[in-house]
């Protein structure tokens, strides 16, 4: 049996390597970072958390998903829900500190409409079994492709198109599969000019990034000591199956990146010097943070 932090590490780097090829803004923000002086390298990120989005229906969604990373020694910790996006989500906490969080949410397929609910499972259905229990989760390669991997046949632009007006989150998903939706910059311990949100996104915006600005383009938890931003998704061109055997393409959101300062908690010094950090997450800035993929943001980019 493999060490199951090499496997981890495997599939991380095969998730960030392919990331980074899709969501040109990555390497723009590190560019930047670099230029700054803030790190020497991409070694230097502190990733604070990847996300994922999922399907809920019975065969895959959260509880397939997590097999994967709670084999590798992540921990399920709070759940979260999004009434109006029809959405449910986990986060889980890394083995080793210099693992990212990982925070999965989940499409409430039965609260959509019954047109939206046939689209989807004319397409989750050919799935007849939970895929992860016939991987080896020892085999980080095999995870890293299973990862890449479409579940499903290529959709019609028609059947991307319903479901876009119903859930934008649903039409991501039934293109994107498994694609990591965004990676997590950390910003808190970088130099003291740049180490809140507030002058992290004066300096993204000077660099030419546009940010997410729903909700306010810091997302603040009620506590004030949690704040995340974001940038706008990038479009990517797809494929789409014409229904006349051929295909035909599009542009539409990919993924993008986000950023974190995560504050010290109150009457956390130690002893050692050390501190503690405001952990978990805030569903009221995820809510805002899965809209770096919609309509009303990227549009507001294309222009």
């Amino acid at each position: 049996m493999m060490n199951p932090h090499t496997t981890l590490t495997q599939i991380l780097d095969g998730l960030m390597r392919r990331y980074q090829e899709r969501v040109p803004d990555v390497a723009r923000a590190l560019d930047l970072m670099i230029d700054a002086g803030l790190i020497n390298s991409v070694a230097d990120i502190e990733n604070d958390h990847i996300a994922f989005r999922t399907m809920g229906v019975e065969q895959l969604g959260i509880q397939s998903f997590e097999k994967i990373f709670l084999h590798c020694g992540y921990e399920k910790r709070d759940p979260y829900k999004f009434e109006k996006k029809k959405l449910d989500a986990f986060w889980y906490s890394p083995p080793e500190p210099h693992f990212p969080r990982i925070f999965v949410s989940e499409l409430r397929v039965p609260d959509l409409s019954p047109e939206a609910q046939a689209i989807i499972r004319s397409y989750t259905d050919e799935v007849t079994s939970d895929p992860v229990d016939e991987l080896d989760l020892d085999d980080g390669k095999a995870v890293d492709a299973f990862l890449h991997s479409p579940l499903w046949r290529t959709p019609t632009w028609s059947d991307f198109q319903r479901l876009a007006e119903e859930s934008e989150y649903a039409a991501w998903v039934i293109y994107n599969r498994y694609y990591l939706n965004h990676f997590t910059i950390s910003v808190h311990n970088l130099a003291e000019s740049h180490n809140t949100i507030e002058k992290f996104n004066v300096f993204l915006e000077a660099g030419g990034l546009k940010l997410n600005d729903s909700g306010g383009k810091a997302k603040t938890s009620a506590d004030g000591l949690l704040i995340q931003s974001s940038t706008v998704a990038e479009m990517v061109t797809a494929e789409f199956d014409d229904g006349n055997g051929s295909t035909e393409t599009h542009s539409i959101p990919g993924s993008y990146v986000e950023f974190a300062e995560r504050r010290v908690l109150p009457d956390s010094l130690a002893a050692d010097g050390s501190v503690k950090r405001r952990d978990g997450f805030e569903a009221s800035n995820a809510d805002k943070i899965f809209e770096s993929t919609y309509s009303d943001q990227t549009e507001r980019k294309e222009k």
